[in-house]
């Protein structure tokens, strides 16, 4: 592993985006999520997303030029094409625009079509909760994780994101609705480290907790077993239907890579609207103290609750300026190659 500080890391990645054609405004933006993804604990969609991110563009399946076009407006929805834009700018302009309608009607939605890869969903959700929004975000994928009963990939992951605000600590939530992300099990397969649970099936349809295993067959377990696999389902319609988009078995048809193509959802509530900023400051301290004291398990360790580690570490190094993240020599290394 390599330490690299914060802004090193930031201003390497600025480095890689320019020279693919990336505008200065794309290019800082783009490196500030996945720096602070990476800074997160999230490199699979931060750092790792990179060098994929790159070629992309350079195989024209992201238009680092495309811009976002209105195509529906119903009061406080509307419908946007990204035409395939970049991502990271599309999701980061559609949660504004939903921020700006949540000011006006208390609710805000914003739903967008012809996307690509948000990267990191929670990205969003903490831009709208450290703001004083409520969200609730979801994008869809290309089928990469088996319906219920399938030995096939027939379904997508689907991320769901949500978040409530707080001054003393958000609650943010950012899930897959598989139960350990690919990226996750590359990160354990290169510590030689076996999953703490089930996390999909071995070649003989077994359970196992076996990372490689899980990626031969890339049969991941949907989170709940039945449960997941439904609610990825519907993730899928309702996002389709609002952004009137390709639903997750349609992506794939385009042959553009993953996450080209697909649909996002981006619903943003104003809590002055909803009885006011002290009411849902009470709301959520009242919830996470009432968690902090519950009786921690047989592990002794912290009850936790979607948001606490991030928030903390935040709040640790509120600038980032003395911040150091630790990445894999290999991504890095490949990273240094793209910005020369």
């Amino acid at each position: 592993m390599t330490t690299v500080p914060f802004p090193t890391l930031v201003n390497t990645l600025e480095r890689v985006f320019k020279r693919i054609g990336l505008s200065v405004d794309d290019a800082t933006l783009c490196a500030r999520i996945h720096a602070e993804s990476t800074w997160d604990g999230v490199a699979s969609h931060g750092v790792g997303r990179i060098t994929r991110f790159v070629d992309y563009v350079q195989r024209g399946w992201v238009d680092s030029q495309a811009t976002l076009q209105r195509v529906h407006t119903l009061g406080a929805l509307e419908v946007y094409d990204g035409n395939f834009g970049i991502g990271v700018r599309n999701a980061m302009e559609a949660t504004e625009r939903a921020m700006a309608l949540a000011d006006e009607h208390g609710l805000g939605l914003v739903a967008l079509r012809n996307t690509t890869h948000w990267m990191r969903g929670g990205s969003y959700g903490w831009h709208a909760v450290e703001r004083g929004y409520a969200a609730l975000m979801w994008t869809n994928t290309e089928p990469c994780m088996p319906a219920w009963g399938s030995s096939e990939q027939s379904i997508g992951n689907n991320p769901l994101v949500m978040a409530v605000p707080s001054d003393k600590g958000p609650l943010v939530l950012d899930m897959a609705m598989s139960q350990f992300s690919y990226g996750k099990l590359k990160t354990l397969e290169r510590q030689e480290e076996s999953l703490p649970i089930d996390g999909g099936f071995d070649s003989k349809g077994q359970l196992s907790r076996d990372p490689a295993a899980i990626q031969a067959t890339r049969r991941i377990l949907p989170t709940g077993y039945w449960k997941g696999s439904g609610l990825a389902i519907l993730l899928d319609a309702l996002a389709a239907l609002l952004s009137q988009g390709r639903p997750s078995h349609e992506i794939d048809n385009l042959q553009r890579g993953s996450g080209t193509g697909c649909c996002q959802v981006f619903m943003v509530f104003n809590p002055q609207h909803l009885g006011g900023s002290d009411l849902c400051q009470t709301l959520v301290d009242g919830i996470t103290a009432h968690l902090s004291s519950a009786t921690p398990d047989e592990t002794e360790r912290q009850v936790r609750w979607p948001g606490k580690s991030t928030h903390d570490r935040r709040q640790l190094n509120k600038d980032n300026n003395d911040a150091t993240v630790e990445i894999d020599d290999g991504t890095w290394n490949a990273i240094i190659a793209l910005a020369e």
